[in-house]
């Protein structure tokens, strides 16, 4: 046998045809170009698969690209498509004379039932070579079987119905395993349900199909030669181990819905379109007598699953008495009837023959048609010869059609990916609303079409459909590009004028009151709306010169608060005098800007609200950029003008913690004209260090003097550390004050002396007050009787002085006495100290031999060293590296200085008289040797490195270098 399906023949018999209901070129429309470069591929194509039978081929049937076909009576072929040149062949091993009547395979390819005319039933699943015969089933001849689709897998079936030559409806289930000689056999139960009736008895089940609904109903369509069944339920509660059985009890004690057609064809086949494979049907095609019935499959509906019935007559030349149909298919916008010689498809949406297909004489007549609804190809027979359809963009030109019928939605659906039919549809669409005055959904179309915009225009101004002309314009602005910036100013202005004008004509009349407010909200959301925003932002300009020609400023306002020009806004309020709406807009929008703008016009008018206003928005402002309105202001010197300045500069110290020098010195104007018994507080709280003050001293202290504010003066004097001039002013004012300011030289008893001083002589020579000076005398310690003598007038007698002079001579003799008990101190103490010394002459220490070196560990002896009273021993040079990284900076440049000077210095001569030579040659040229050395033990052995106060500061001094740090640990590795 030739290998089967391993390459096809491209050998039409009869080229296909295409009648002028499908035409394969485009309409070309204004903005586009359609060109037909390729030759339009057809929608149906045959091809005959390269396969001779070796004998005539009885039944074929296709499922999930599992074919199966019956060779003569006693041989079954089975092809996975996926392996076509894996083919298998069965033996069903009959010995009788039993024809294979029929083929069905479900949904999964893996369950095929073979009827037989012997009223037999035969059962191979897809992974077994057994055929094991169905004892159940025996007596019946199947005509159809109702697959599960949703309980069926490959391993068993699920509940399924069937259906036979004598009207009655079972229920069976076949299960896959196999058990052995004795083990189960695959059909599990087969039971009978129902028995389908026509008006002379039962009639065969010519199709059946079962299929559940996404809202969980069932519903099962039967058909016999007349009459189409349907069975439609709701599965209970534990009905699915029941399988079909409540199903049909339903209609036990009254017939289900049916169709019925008068003519006759002696069977009848039901075809359904899935666009899915586990999805639900949506069409049907129905081949009976009278010709297809075809509809839609509605889940939802509940008293019907049919809709949209329609019954398409058998085209001319087909039908029960010319040449019967043997078989129909249902794609999604065709049906192919098989006829003996040829195969014809029809349009579902039209009814026209869109594929009159021939098939030459050699191959024989025809004899079945099948689908494969996982594949969508369709797949045809004789007894010699086997034919696929494929399908290609089958929805090419649908859009076409609904077009021709009107439906526009379905139209467009149809051509989304092509826009230039799209665009077509869509003008289509708009002529046809625009005749049926149903200007708006016009308008819509037309908007999205390619059409000559001035055109469109036009139409409408001559229809006089200003609000359809809106709506065109309006979508068109939201369809421009952000380039079209010409156009888009064009769209809005033109907008903008219409609706003025509508507006302009309605405005003022009752009759029209409710139109005129719907066209307010209407230019409303316009000029509010998203979509535009960025048009109606770039043309503001014109906009606003559209209201202000119409005199609408309501919606001038609107349409710059909108458009956030709140300057404009604000500024329109100012205009006509409403200042707290101005001010409600600026606090509203809190925009610092224009607070510093418009503050100088608002504060002459509502003072009060604006500060309360500059205190909500808090740190927000600039306190320096509003000083010229305050400024401004307060020149009217009024105590509100200038209460509410002071409020706000109050605020912005105290609250913001201001520090700028111009906002405390403005306070300070505003306290030294308007409340200057604020001012001095002011001073005090600012603090009496001249660096911390926030305000300008001079300026203040100018201030101060130019409006007579003495106290303040001083004050200023006193940061400012003038002690002399805040004495010489305090005086002016009052002693006590002046006594303050004495006192606050602490440091400098000199500066106090003389200050004190200066308030004698006022009280002594202006004042006159004896008791008074020697209050003052009393009160500073550094004056003496003796010092404010020279002040009184030769007059005076010494009866006033006697108890000060008294007292001055108190003071010298303890003073004395206290210098004398001193002076023997400091001579005990002296006397302490040579004793000492005496005692350290005659201290000693012993140096062992064995004696090692605190540092080195080396002998000590070996090298000069020194010995401390601690006990600890070192080396001269061990103890000068030691101790040089604890000494400061200038400490260590001191040492290197002596080592240099004591390295220079000639060694000690031999014999008294040379040494006396070289004293003096050192004591008149620079330091001796012995000096250097003294020098260099003081800073080098002045105590212990161990015990002493070096070792204490280096306390938190690392074990390890951090220069070396890094080399130390590259050393433990």
């Amino acid at each position: 046998m030739a290998s089967i399906l391993d390459e096809y023949e491209n050998s039409l018999s009869r080229s296909t045809v295409l009648q002028p209901g499908c035409p394969s070129v485009g309409i070309p429309h204004s903005g586009y170009v359609n060109a037909q470069l390729e030759k339009e591929v057809p929608i149906f194509t045959k091809q005959r698969i390269d396969f001779t039978p070796t004998e005539r081929i009885t039944s074929l049937i296709i499922s999930s690209n599992q074919l199966c076909m019956s060779l003569g009576k006693d041989t079954l072929l089975r092809i996975d498509l996926g392996k076509a040149n894996e083919p298998n062949h069965v033996e069903l091993g009959r010995k009788d004379d039993a024809k294979v009547h029929k083929l069905f395979l479900d949904h999964t390819g893996s369950h095929l039932l073979i009827a037989l005319s012997s009223t037999e039933v035969l059962y191979v699943n897809r992974n077994g070579q057994k055929v094991r015969p169905l004892a159940r089933w025996k007596g019946q001849l199947v005509e159809s079987v109702g697959w599960n689709k949703a309980l069926g897998t490959e391993s068993s079936t699920g509940p399924i119905l069937v259906g036979t030559a004598q009207g009655q409806i079972f229920e069976a289930e076949l299960s896959a395993s196999e058990g052995g000689l004795f083990g189960p056999a695959p059909d599990l139960y087969f039971r009978p349900l129902y028995v389908l009736n026509e008006e002379g008895g039962p009639a065969p089940v010519c199709s059946l199909e079962a299929e559940r609904g996404p809202d969980g109903r069932s519903f099962v369509i039967a058909t016999t030669r007349q009459r189409l069944f349907q069975f439609i339920g709701r599965a209970t509660e534990g009905a699915e181990a029941q399988g079909f059985s409540g199903l049909f009890a339903a209609y036990t004690d009254h017939p289900p819905p049916f169709r019925e057609f008068p003519s006759n064809l002696g069977y009848s086949e039901l075809a359904f379109y899935t666009p899915k494979l586990r999805s639900a049907p949506r069409a049907f095609a129905w081949m009976m007598g009278d010709g297809v019935l075809y509809g839609a499959l509605d889940c939802g509906r509940p008293d019907s699953l049919l809709s949209e019935e329609r019954v398409w007559e058998y085209p001319e030349g087909v039908g029960p008495g010319a040449s019967p149909p043997l078989a129909i298919v249902l794609t999604q916008f065709h049906f192919l009837l098989l006829l003996a010689d040829r195969v014809e498809a029809v349009c579902t949406l039209t009814g026209q023959v869109v594929l009159r297909d021939h098939f030459l004489e050699k191959f024989g007549p025809l004899k079945h048609m099948v689908k494969d609804s996982s594949t969508g190809q369709l797949w045809a027979y004789t007894e010699r010869a086997v034919f696929r359809y494929h399908v290609q963009r089958e929805a090419r030109d649908v859009w076409r059609t609904y077009l021709d019928m009107n439906r526009f939605d379905l139209a467009k659906e149809y051509c989304q990916e092509r826009p230039d039919c799209l665009d077509t549809v869509l003008s289509r669409e708009a002529d046809f609303c625009f005749r049926q005055r149903r200007y708006l959904e016009s308008a819509r179309c037309y908007a999205l079409t390619q059409s000559y915009f001035e055109e469109i225009a036009l139409k409408f101004l001559e229809a006089r459909q200003e609000e359809a002309l809106v709506e065109f314009l309006q979508r068109k602005l939201a369809s421009l590009k952000p380039a079209e910036r010409t156009q888009a100013t064009l769209l809005t202005t033109w907008l903008t004028e219409l609706y003025l004008s509508r507006l302009g004509a309605l405005q003022g009349d009752p009759e029209a009151l409710t139109l005129y407010r719907e066209t307010k909200d209407c230019f409303r959301a316009f000029l509010s709306s998203p979509r535009h925003k960025e048009w109606l932002f770039a043309s503001r300009a014109s906009i606003h010169e559209l209201l202000a020609s119409h005199g609408d400023t309501e919606h001038m306002v609107y349409f710059a608060v909108i458009m956030q020009d709140y300057e404009r806004v604000v500024a329109y309020h100012c205009q006509h005098e409403a200042y707290e709406e101005a001010l409600a807009v600026l606090a509203r929008h809190r925009d610092p800007q224009l607070f510093y703008k418009f503050s100088p016009i608002l504060i002459r008018h509502i003072p009060r609200q604006l500060v309360d206003a500059w205190m909500e928005l808090g740190s927000r402002l600039d306190a320096r950029q509003l000083i010229p309105a305050l400024v401004n202001y307060s020149q009217g010197g009024e105590v509100q003008q200038v209460s509410q300045a002071i409020r706000y500069m109050e605020f912005c110290v105290n609250v913001l913690g201001e520090t700028e020098q111009a906002i405390h010195n403005y306070l300070l104007s505003l306290y030294a004209r308007g409340r200057p018994d604020s001012l001095l507080a002011y001073l005090e709280q600012a603090g009496a260090s001249p660096h911390r003050v926030h305000y300008d001293l001079k300026y203040a202290l100018r201030l101060c003097a130019e409006h007579g504010h003495h106290r303040a003066c001083v004050h200023v004097y006193k940061v400012l550390e003038l002690y002399e001039e805040a004495v010489d002013l305090a005086l002016q004012v009052d002693v006590d004050l002046a006594k303050q300011c004495a006192e606050l030289p602490e440091e400098d008893e000199e500066l106090r002396k003389k200050l004190w001083l200066k308030i004698a002589r006022h009280v002594v020579q202006e004042e006159e007050d004896v008791q008074t000076a020697m209050a003052c005398l009393a009160s500073c310690p550094l004056l003496k009787i003796e010092d404010v003598l020279p002040f009184f007038p030769d007059f005076v007698t010494i009866d006033h002085f006697k108890e000060a002079i008294c007292s001055s001579l108190k003071a010298y003799n303890h003073h004395i006495q206290e210098l004398q008990r001193e002076m023997e101190e400091a001579t005990a103490s002296a006397q302490r100290i040579r004793r000492d010394l005496q005692e350290l002459r005659g201290r000693y220490g012993t140096v062992e031999p064995q004696d090692k070196c605190a540092t080195c560990d080396f002998p000590l002896l070996n090298r000069p060293f020194y010995l401390f009273l601690c006990g600890h021993m070192f080396h001269a040079d061990c103890l000068l590296q030691a101790v040089r990284p604890g000494l400061p900076a200038y400490k260590q440049a001191r040492l290197e200085e002596l080592q240099r000077k004591l390295g220079a210095a000639p060694p000690p001569a031999k014999g008294s008289a040379r040494a006396k030579e070289t004293e003096g040659g050192a004591a008149t040229g620079g330091p001796s040797r012995e000096q250097l050395k003294a020098d260099l033990d003081e800073l080098v052995a002045a105590e212990c490195v161990y015990c002493g106060e070096l070792m204490i500061r280096s306390i938190d001094r690392p074990f390890i270098d951090p220069q070396r740090y890094k080399e130390e640990q590259l050393s433990w590795l």
